[in-house]
């Protein structure tokens, strides 16, 4: 029994994490460890478990087991050996000193350059808690599962080799992560090197450089452009060499494309010393010169641009994505430029092309999007392979004056642990620590294809803006601040110290950096000019184009019959729920014209006849595979299938050989990230048509940033042109507030300089040339169309197919009843949207024959002309009342009538038909709604009560 009890003493609960640590090792490399432990694990590995299965397949399961049964024996062998006993509990509790430092040595690295706070007291970094006492520092343990490069050491050197590793100027968290696989990585790559780089000469001269260019051009511009804004980088000096070191170490890796999303702090730095934008144009850009081409323009520190630059790994392709003041909301659009880019190239595990963000400290942990964007990281429909996050960790946030308020987060970055990602503290007064942290976080990037973070951590030595005064809420972080010499002037030191340059050489470094600005000269080489890879994108066809209706959308009809058959046309075997099988059944009639197409229909050959001639199309929304109201059904689940995954079948991925792709995602439970997703990709991607679809039409409010800054007024702010089309569902059915109107009145205001297009149709041949022409034109504009809900089945809102085959999109629908007499007609109505179908149902009750009815199909741009055209029919006509849905200060009323008014001719009264004005945008009553709906359709055809004359 004592023999027993020596073999196995090892094998107590405290040692768990001592043995799994082996035993990854073991299942990384047998032989990193220690030949009797190869033995033990072989045999563990195939012994049965207790159900007499072989565990094989399941590593851990016959280790745990065995290491139990083991541990129950030994606890009832009784042993003199108190001296066996103590050295394998010491082991155990080396273990556990490993572990603490793995888990908790970021709490206590070496990461704060103004060194405002003693670092705290964790009592598990201290061999003492385990019992240990300097009489126990220089005693061996085994090391073997550490990286450090010995299989034995002395709790003195183990310990060493520890706080050198994870409380130096870099600490990485990782240890949550799930992935054995990743966490061997992390402590492979950082134990191995004691998280210390080992850089030549010519490497530290060349981050000397950037630093000083970094600093060079902030000092230029502090006085060159005394007090105006530029959002310095001053005290974050060494992200410069992060940025570089980003372009260069990922071009040796085969990387062609970077796009970088990042806020105010710190961009010009970027433009002129990482992009290479010429120091000229950002002095133009200073003494406020206009840019031909942009109505609006925009502040400097908003501004993208794009370059090629030369790497030893050949050409990589730099894109900065336009940023406005909200900051953050520029990360979907990143990733949806990024995705857009990856699809082009058909580079599935996003080797190619590296989304890059740059975030500042109280945004990361504040603003919601950002939460929203992860959560897309590894999805299906969104995923980029991993981006490489950058944090300007200013320790300051906004203007706050108490650290405690800018978060309840321990680090800012504490987010990204909802996806796994690595975090990599990083001291800014240690640049080699920040450059080799980038190497790391690149490596990673890379091998996982999973996001991580680089949290540099550092100081703002300016105000927010360089007209802010920070002192006066933070007069002891200003104090440090005031005193601190500058990352490059540290550095260069070191340097000078250490004989790898001379102090002539640094201050050459600053000559040379200064001349190119005062020559307005590039100041980083090479960058390349007009270069054009085989994946970029011409513009040049949508760019700078008038507007026009004009498009020829129509499609055969023996195009439109065999599309028709190949969306009905269902694999073998597959078998459809009931009900979706009565909607294919139907389809298959419509398609052979027996039966006239109803709205989905109408959509679906939409979709089949554009990437039919070779235009993609990409789908996306929270329901879009079945269609919010249940009338899309593009995605077909077999109601046969045994596995979670497979079992659908996508027609409209099948319908020519060589088609272009269609793609439809059911997105994440998400609008604001969702939709900046989809514009990023519109904006890289003119040949796809774009579509987010909300759930319902007001969803769109969480994502109203997107709208104002981006898709409304990007172009105008900053040339991008986007195509992206959204559809918006909206319609007064009694379904309550959040259910019934997009806020048409919103998008209505931000229309001007022909910048959005405002559409609600009323027909499915309407949408089925509409998302045509969205393509077919040369231009490309953000379509919001107002999508119906009950119409998708309304019994009269069909159409024939040869509509699609002979017609176009009509902005404007006149009156559709042959057996209204245009010379009868006293009054014209004239509305948008469902509103339509219960006019026209209450003129055919009361037989009013009096009464023309117009539709508005296209809100913005107006077509006047084509209302004008309709008008001129009813020369008998004296009064004009608009119909609507809507409260009377919501919907399009306020926007529309005085458009009515220049199209309509004197004399003829205007006026207003809908619910009174409203703080909400519907009743949640059904019986008020059915009272109010009525009311508003009879007070259509009722005498006027008040109108307003139009002279």
């Amino acid at each position: 029994m004592k023999r027993q009890f020596q073999l196995n003493s090892y094998l107590f609960g405290g040692n768990a994490p001592y043995i799994e640590e082996l035993y990854e090792a073991y299942l990384d490399n047998p032989a990193s460890i220690h030949e009797n432990w190869q033995n033990y694990f072989d045999v563990l590995r195939n012994m049965p478990s207790s159900d007499g299965q072989n565990s094989n397949d399941v590593a851990h399961a016959p280790i745990i087991e065995s290491f139990a049964r083991r541990a129950k024996k030994n606890a009832f062998i009784l042993c003199s050996d108190n001296n066996n006993l103590s050295t394998a509990r010491q082991q155990a509790h080396v273990q556990s000193l490993i572990d603490a430092y793995r888990f908790l040595g970021s709490q206590w690295a070496n990461i704060d350059p103004l060194e405002r706070r003693e670092r705290p007291h964790i009592p598990e970094l201290e061999p003492v808690f385990y019992g240990f006492t300097e009489a126990d520092m220089d005693q061996i343990f085994h090391a073997a599962n550490l990286y450090f490069g010995f299989e034995q050491a002395s709790l003195r050197h183990i310990v060493q080799a520890l706080r050198d590793t994870y409380c130096g100027t870099i600490s990485v968290e990782f240890m949550y992560i799930s992935d054995p696989e990743q966490k061997r990585w992390w402590k492979e790559r950082l134990e191995s090197t004691h998280s210390t780089p080992n850089f030549s000469d010519g490497k530290k001269k060349h981050i000397l450089k950037r630093l000083t260019a970094a600093e060079g051009l902030e000092r230029y511009l502090h006085t060159k452009y005394v007090g105006q804004k530029r959002f310095s980088l001053e005290g974050g000096e060494s992200f410069i060499a992060a940025m570089d070191e980003v372009v260069h170490h990922t071009g040796g890796q085969g990387v062609q494309e970077i796009v970088i999303g990042m806020a105010h702090r710190g961009r010009l730095n970027v433009l002129v010393n990482t992009l290479g934008k010429t120091p000229t144009d950002l002095f133009a850009e200073f003494e406020g010169k206009h840019v031909d081409g942009l109505p609006a323009g925009d502040v400097k520190y908003h501004k993208g641009f794009s370059s090629d630059v030369s790497t030893a790994g050949g050409l990589v392709h730099l894109s900065l994505a336009f940023n406005p003041s909200h900051l953050e909301i520029v990360n979907p659009v990143v990733e949806g430029s990024v995705k857009a880019r990856m699809d082009r190239r058909n580079n599935l595990n996003g080797s190619q092309v590296l989304p890059v963000q740059v975030h500042g400290d109280a945004a990361f942990a504040g603003q919601g999007v950002v939460m929203e964007t992860l959560n897309l990281a590894q999805t299906r429909g969104y995923g980029t392979c991993g981006t490489l996050h950058i944090v300007i960790n200013n320790q300051i946030g906004f203007t706050t004056s108490d650290p405690r308020d800018t978060r309840s987060t321990l680090y800012c970055t504490d987010v990204v642990k909802m996806i796994e990602a690595p975090v990599l503290h990083v001291n800014s007064d240690d640049p080699e620590a920040v450059v080799f942290a980038t190497q790391l976080a690149i490596d990673f990037r890379m091998k996982f294809h999973k996001d991580v973070v680089i949290d540099i951590v550092c100081f703002r030595k300016l105000g927010h803006n360089e007209q802010d005064t920070p002192a006066v809420t933070q007069p002891l972080m200003y104090k440090k601040i005031m005193q601190h010499p500058g990352v490059r002037s540290l550095y260069a030191e070191k340097l000078i110290t250490r004989g790898v340059i001379d102090a002539d050489e640094a201050n050459r470094y600053i000559e040379t950096y200064r001349r190119a600005m005062d020559e307005g000269h590039h100041t980083i080489d090479p960058v390349l000019s007009n270069h054009k890879s085989k994946y970029s994108v011409n513009w040049l066809p949508f760019l700078n184009r008038k507007w026009t209706d004009a498009a020829d959308t129509t499609v055969s009809l023996d195009e439109l019959k065999r599309l028709a058959e190949r969306i009905v046309t269902i694999p073998e075997n597959f078998k459809l729920h009931p009900l979706v099988e009565r909607v294919i059944n139907d389809r298959r009639k419509m398609g052979a014209g027996k039966q006239l197409l109803d709205w989905g229909m109408g959509e679906h050959l939409a979709f089949a006849s554009l990437v039919a001639s070779g235009y993609a199309v990409r789908l996306t929304g929270q329901d879009s595979g079945r269609g919010t109201f249940t009338h899309r059904h593009s995605v077909l689940h077999d109601q046969n299938r045994e596995r979670w995954d497979g079992g659908t079948y996508i027609p409209l991925q099948n319908v020519a050989d060589g088609q272009a792709s269609f793609t439809v995602i059911d997105s994440v439970l998400s609008e604001e990230a969702v939709l900046g997703f989809e514009y990023g990709y519109s904006t890289a991607e003119p040949n796809t048509l774009v579509i987010w679809e909300a759930q319902f039409g007001d969803f769109a409010n969480g994502a109203q940033v997107v709208v104002d800054q981006f898709i409304s007024s990007g172009e105008v702010k900053w040339g991008r042109v986007s195509g992206l089309t959204m559809l918006l569902p909206h319609g007064y059915e009694g379904q309550g507030p959040e259910h019934s109107s997009a806020r048409i009145e919103r998008y209505l205001q931000l229309c001007a300089e022909h910048n959005i297009q405002v559409v609600q149709p009323t027909t499915p041949a309407q949408m089925f040339h509409l998302l045509r022409r969205q393509m077919i034109r040369l231009f490309r504009k953000p379509l919001l169309v107002l999508t119906p809900k009950s119409l998708l089945r309304h019994k009269e809102a069909l159409s024939h197919l040869f509509e699609l085959a002979k017609d176009k999109f009509y902005p404007v629908l006149g009156e559709i009843d042959s057996s209204i007499d245009p010379q009868k007609v006293k009054r014209v109505l004239i509305c948008s949207g469902r509103v339509y179908y219960d006019l026209i149902a209450y003129r055919r009750e009361e037989k009013r024959d009096d009464v023309a009815i117009l539709r508005i199909e296209q809100l913005y741009p107006f077509a006047y002309k084509q209302l004008e055209d309709e008008l001129k029919k009813y020369d008998n006509a004296t009064e004009v009342v608009w119909v609507q849905d809507e409260p009377q200060n919501q919907g399009p009323w306020f926007y529309i009538k005085h458009r009515l008014s220049e199209s309509m001719r004197d004399g003829i009264r205007l006026a207003y038909s809908g619910r009174p004005e409203a703080a909400s945008p519907a009743v949640g009553y059904y019986a008020k709604h059915y009272e109010q709906q009525k009311s508003l359709v009879k007070g259509a055809f009722d005498q006027l009560k008040s109108a307003t004359l139009i002279k």
